[in-house]
Parts: C-alpha cells; sequence; structure tokens
C-alpha cells in the first residue's frame, strides 16, 4: 500500500510541476517589425456648360497619387520610410491640357534610440518632379521654367529624432548636406535655383534641416497630416530660410470613395523670391492600407488613419 501511495505522490508532483513550467514558459511576441501605412488615390473633376449665359468651358480633369509609409521597428531600432508621389491634369476647352499636380517625394530615416521617444539618427529624402513646368500655366509654348530633377533636390544628414507616438515625429538634423540638381541644359544658367555659373548642373550647400509631421483625428473619417520643414544652409546667408508646408485633409465617405484638400506653401531665396502656393480639392477613389500593430506598447497610435 505504502508503495503505491509514494508512486501516486511521485507521479503528482511530476505532472504539477510539468504544468508550472508549462504556465511560465515566456509568450511568443507576435507584433509585427514592419508596419505599412498608405493611401491610393484617383481624384476626379468636370463641368459642362450648354447654352449657359453666365459663360464657362468644358472642362476635365484627374489626380492620381500615392502615399505610403513603411516603418520598422524593433528593439532600439527605428527604420521610416515615405514614399509621395502625385501626378495630375486638367484639359480645358479652348486651352487645352494643364498640370495640375506633380510630386516625387522619397525619404528614408534610420534611427537609434538613446533615451525614451529619443534616437540618434541620419537619413536622405530626394524631392522633384515627373514633368516639365512651364511659366504660363504650364503652357507647352511658353518659357521652360523646370523639369525632371530640374531642379532636384537631395538632402543626406544626421543628427536626432524626437517620436513619441505614430502620429508626431520630429528630425533635427544640425550636419546635413543638401544637393540642388539641375539636369536640364536648357535651365543651367547663373543664378536658376541658386547655380553660380552657367553650365552648372548642381549646387552644394551645408547646414541644418528640421522637419516635423503632424497627424490629426479631426473626428471619425476625417484625418488632416500635416508636414512641415526648415533649412538653414551655414555656407552662404544662413539667414535665408528654406520653408515649406503641406497640409492633406483627408475626408472619407465610405471605403473607397474619399475627398482630399491639400495645401502646399514654400519659400525658397533660390527659387523666385515670394511664397509659392498650390492648392488641390479632389472627390474620387481611395483605398488606404494598414496592415496592423507595430511592436510598439502605444496601441492606439495608428487610430488617425483606421479603415
Amino acid at each position: 500500500m505504502r508503495k503505491i501511495l509514494l508512486t501516486l505522490t511521485l507521479s503528482l508532483g511530476i505532472f504539477a510541476t510539468a504544468q508550472e513550467a508549462k504556465t511560465e514558459a515566456p509568450a511568443v511576441d507576435t507584433t509585427k517589425a514592419w508596419s505599412i501605412q498608405g493611401q491610393n488615390t484617383l481624384m476626379l473633376n468636370q463641368a459642362a456648360f450648354s447654352n449657359w449665359v453666365g459663360g464657362g468651358a468644358n472642362n476635365v480633369g484627374w489626380l492620381a497619387g500615392v502615399n505610403y509609409n513603411l516603418t520598422y521597428e524593433k528593439g532600439k531600432d527605428l527604420w521610416e520610410n515615405i514614399i509621395i508621389l502625385g501626378y495630375g491634369q486638367n484639359n480645358t476647352q479652348g486651352v487645352g491640357t494643364r498640370k495640375t499636380q506633380d510630386v516625387i517625394n522619397l525619404s528614408s530615416n534610420y534611427g537609434r534610440e538613446i533615451a525614451k521617444s529619443w534616437y540618434v539618427s541620419g537619413g536622405v529624402s530626394l524631392q522633384t518632379q515627373f514633368a516639365p513646368g512651364y511659366e504660363d500655366g504650364n503652357n507647352p509654348d511658353a518659357k521652360k521654367i523646370s523639369n525632371f530633377m530640374a531642379p532636384g533636390y537631395l538632402n543626406v544628414g544626421a543628427g536626432f529624432t524626437y517620436r513619441p507616438n505614430d502620429n508626431f515625429t520630429m528630425t533635427l538634423r544640425p550636419a546635413n548636406a543638401r544637393v540642388t540638381f539641375v539636369l536640364d541644359k536648357d535651365l543651367q544658367y547663373a543664378g536658376t535655383y541658386g547655380l553660380k555659373n552657367d553650365g552648372d548642373s548642381s549646387l552644394f550647400q551645408f547646414g541644418f534641416l528640421g522637419t516635423a509631421i503632424y497627424k490629426i483625428k479631426i473626428m471619425e473619417n476625417i484625418n488632416l497630416t500635416n508636414t512641415g520643414s526648415v533649412f538653414s544652409n551655414y555656407l552662404d546667408h544662413p539667414e535665408r530660410l528654406v520653408l515649406s508646408y503641406s497640409g492633406i485633409l483627408n475626408m472619407k465617405i465610405n471605403k473607397f470613395i474619399s475627398t482630399n484638400i491639400t495645401l502646399d506653401l514654400l519659400y525658397d531665396h533660390n527659387q523666385i523670391r515670394r511664397t509659392q502656393l498650390k492648392q488641390t480639392l479632389g472627390v474620387g477613389f481611395a483605398y488606404n492600407i494598414d496592415n496592423g500593430k507595430k511592436r510598439s506598447d502605444k496601441k492606439d497610435n495608428q487610430s488617425w488613419m483606421k479603415k
């Protein structure tokens, strides 16, 4: 009898130990390191007139774009990549086809966390356009003033990134090289985009670059994304700041239909000595991509772009 009781006691002890070991086994972290947020849009506008006393010209236009944010977060590593592409045209009766939107904006920034929400970082960015621009409302018979990589702006620098959540990112680069490319030979003359001599194809600057992205959820299905930057050239007239702001107001009607309003402001002494403004409004198709949670414990940070 004693042997039977001893055997049962040993069996129960082994079983309990196994259960305890199973319970205390560390949970597997299945949260994705990569997060992809994006929006694909195709906006349309049209107006038609027939015997309309108030006057007007028949026109039809379109605007297509993609806006992607690909972010890798694991441990102390943060790697954020942004892809913004947009192009649009409008055809007006009696006037012809004119460009209404033209942007290429690519950037990549890697950071290593050194304190809570602070990263030592380095990155690169490129801004240019797809097609030629003309002085008289993009009239191809008018004087050409811009083209692909004319200008093109390449920034490479190192500094610090502050990112308390997915809705706000600020990067400060006290060491930033900025190269302005003018690869169109028709535009390579002194003074254009700051070029020093006729025939130059680039201009090198070195200074401070600060950028920030702030996303706001105004209300359900209405989101505002603000992007701003400032650059100061240490080598020549550091007081002549290059300032830019971009705002995108997205109002989603349903899963596939939305309205976008954009506002862009730019001041660059090397382009023109006036503030530049561009505004667009479009209604059309939009498809959002959001693959879910990042490794961050701030699980509500992506609420600004929910489906």
